[in-house]
């Protein structure tokens, strides 16, 4: 399994890959722009065209984008749901432009609606995304933790959507572990493999191109998500262990999104956390 971090853009772009090479990724994910803003900044396309370069001479494959946190696809308001599908028309396009192969999104949250017309929001969104954007980058819809109103909280929420877009040719699965355990399936000792082959028969294993490997400071089920460091949550190292070891790993890259400060200490976990997935490989 190829393994690598979310890194920060906040220094520029030339810093982000010397992040990912201080923390030996061979993947990495980043933002294209600020989580939590809905303005930003044009690309300096010569900034880009090293940072391609840079990626590129490093063998660090794949480059994934996550969106920013503010859209809400399932959203009832029409004027934040109009936002959020110009933000997923315009993410699309700037992944493109830094070369990435996926972008990860949330399907998003039904709040103060409904689910029927939140997924319908979600579904219609996605498909006149891929209408307008007519590239190779590919949409990875991240299941969520489960809370309340949460839509791709389990297997059947995301298959829905994935049948009911058109184009989904461009349109697969990012498996997040902590927000699987959160939503109850459980992943912790050898219980991987039972998800993995549930995962395959409800929406199939050609759908999954991404894991976020976190594990979860919450118990089965309890729908927070809260990342622990690998081996210190519920999940633990026995299942990482069967996660890393499992013959899908050899073809989907993990990408580590463990908890994070400006402390020196929480720089140096994230050593200890991706040398620790590192040594369960067999």
């Amino acid at each position: 399994m190829r393994l690598g971090f979310h890194c920060s853009v906040g220094k520029g772009l030339e810093n982000t890959v010397k992040e990912a090479l201080r923390l030996r990724c061979e993947t990495v994910q980043i933002f294209s722009r600020s989580p939590r803003s809905w303005a930003r900044r044009e690309f300096d396309i010569e900034e880009v065209k090293k940072f391609r370069a840079a990626i590129a001479y490093h063998n660090i494959s794949p480059l994934v984008v996550h969106m920013l946190y503010l859209p809400n696809l399932a959203s009832c308001d029409e004027n934040l749901r109009a936002k959020s599908i110009a933000v997923l028309i315009d993410e699309l396009k700037r992944c493109k432009i830094l070369g990435a192969r996926y972008l990860v999104v949330h399907p998003g949250r039904y709040a103060s609606g409904d689910f029927e017309t939140g997924i319908a929001g979600i579904i219609n969104g996605i498909t006149l995304s891929l209408k307008k954007v007519k590239n190779e980058v590919m949409i990875l819809l991240e299941n969520l933790a489960g809370g309340k109103t949460d839509i791709g909280k389990n297997f059947q929420e995301l298959r829905r959507i994935i049948d009911c877009v058109k184009d989904n040719s461009r349109i697969g699965v990012c498996l997040d572990t902590c927000h699987l355990y959160a939503g109850g399936y459980d992943i912790s000792g050898e219980g991987f493999n039972a998800v993995i082959n549930k995962f395959d028969s409800e929406i199939g294993l050609s759908n999954l191109r991404l894991f976020h490997l976190n594990d979860s400071a919450e118990v089965l089920g309890s729908g927070r998500d809260r990342h622990a460091h690998i081996g210190t949550g519920y999940i633990g190292l026995e299942g990482f262990a069967s996660i890393v070891n499992h013959k899908i790993a050899k073809k989907i890259p993990g990408i580590l999104e463990t908890p994070r400060s400006e402390h020196v200490a929480d720089l140096d976990m994230d050593i200890k956390n991706i040398t620790k997935l590192r040594d369960l490989i067999i």
